[in-house]
């Protein structure tokens, strides 16, 4: 199968750096999507409107035109979630993958009224053995004032493929948190996309990846901030074992217009062995002049003091590796406060580490 050429950088860099897309061989894109079944919604509001269609997506980015025209015309569940309710709610949104079920092409889209707090967690889950293919789109519109917390897991098997395109608008005193755990695929990519248009707009993402054997993740996160006083900031630790392989592109675009605005992203890959990779690029533009940009992105193995510090306390080697990715791990999983989901992320820390 000929190589297919997947999340473009929005600014073009030097070849040599590798990293202006990803190109994937031997991807098996289903060409007939059958129905999926298993998606579950949770919620005790009655202040969310639930609805089983969602509006047709037109993406500024994602992740390649091909596979935004497979949601746009097959996606076999479509899901429109408008949140009317001043006071917080939530809601879970379950997706479980098996045998029966193992191709699933979803459509998300988030309404956040004016003045209104919410929280959203979708997860994505699959059987040992079952190999699936996710191809998503999630979709935020924060109204003025609005606060919305998304957290996303992919806690697929390293069977699985999973390509998923974030997109989101803030108006006026928005407030966009996304916290997002990215464990699962033989390949899992991602395309997130904020355009801040509104004054005092805030966007925080939060994102912890873990990778063993072959494990393959690209991350193209941009964010354009046209509001005034407008903010973004982006997080993202994560660890390799094995052979697995990670690229980060973090793209913070300062559009003409947004005079007081900020942004800062920083990424820190842990590497587990000598044969995991990791290549990043973090980029800022700007257009316009009264502005605060930061970045920053480092890769390393765990240090041997410390790793010989836990392990005098009566750790074996492979515990102490575990503290170390739990440590690094810990401040972002703190925005979780569903203490079942954090319990399961964290023994699934610990199982990937085995």
């Amino acid at each position: 199968m000929e190589k297919v050429k997947l999340n473009e950088t929005p600014i073009r860099t030097s070849r040599n750096f590798n990293i202006n897309n990803i190109k994937l061989e031997n991807i098996e894109i289903p060409k007939f999507i059958p129905e999926f079944d298993n998606m579950m919604v949770i919620t005790d509001s009655n202040n969310i409107e639930i609805l089983p269609f969602a509006s047709k997506p037109e993406l500024t980015y994602g992740i390649s035109k091909e596979f935004t025209e497979q949601i746009q015309k097959e996606a076999n569940q479509n899901l429109n979630l408008t949140i009317n309710s001043k006071k917080e709610e939530q809601i879970e949104v379950n997706f479980d993958f098996d045998d029966e079920n193992s191709i699933l092409v979803d459509n998300i889209e988030i309404v956040a009224n004016e003045n209104t707090k919410s929280t959203v967690i979708i997860k994505y889950m699959s059987e040992k053995n079952t190999k699936a293919f996710h191809n998503g789109i999630i979709r935020v519109n924060a109204k003025q004032n609005s606060n919305v917390n998304v957290i996303l897991v992919n806690l697929l098997n390293v069977k699985s493929n999973n390509f998923i395109s974030i997109e989101n608008v803030l108006e006026p005193n928005a407030k966009v948190n996304y916290t997002i755990v990215d464990f699962g695929g033989a390949h899992s990519i991602t395309n997130y996309y904020s355009n801040l248009i509104g004054e005092k707009s805030d966007n925080r993402l939060n994102t912890i990846y873990l990778g063993k054997e072959n494990q393959i993740f690209d991350l193209n996160y941009i964010a354009e901030l046209r509001g005034e006083k407008s903010n973004i900031d982006i997080e993202v630790q994560g660890a390799l074992k094995d052979t697995a392989k990670k690229h980060f592109k973090g793209t913070i675009d300062f559009k003409k217009g947004c005079k007081k605005a900020t942004g800062n992203e920083n990424e820190y890959c842990m590497l587990l062995s000598d044969k995991a990779k990791s290549i990043a690029l973090p980029m800022l533009l700007c257009s316009e002049e009264d502005v605060d940009g930061n970045h920053s992105s480092a890769a390393g193995k765990i240090a041997n003091k410390e790793l010989f510090y836990i392990m005098s306390r009566g750790f074996t080697y492979k515990e102490a590796m575990k503290l170390m990715v739990r440590a690094r791990f810990n401040k972002i999983l703190e925005n979780i406060r569903d203490e079942n989901l954090k319990q399961k992320i964290l023994d699934e820390i610990d199982k990937r580490l085995d």
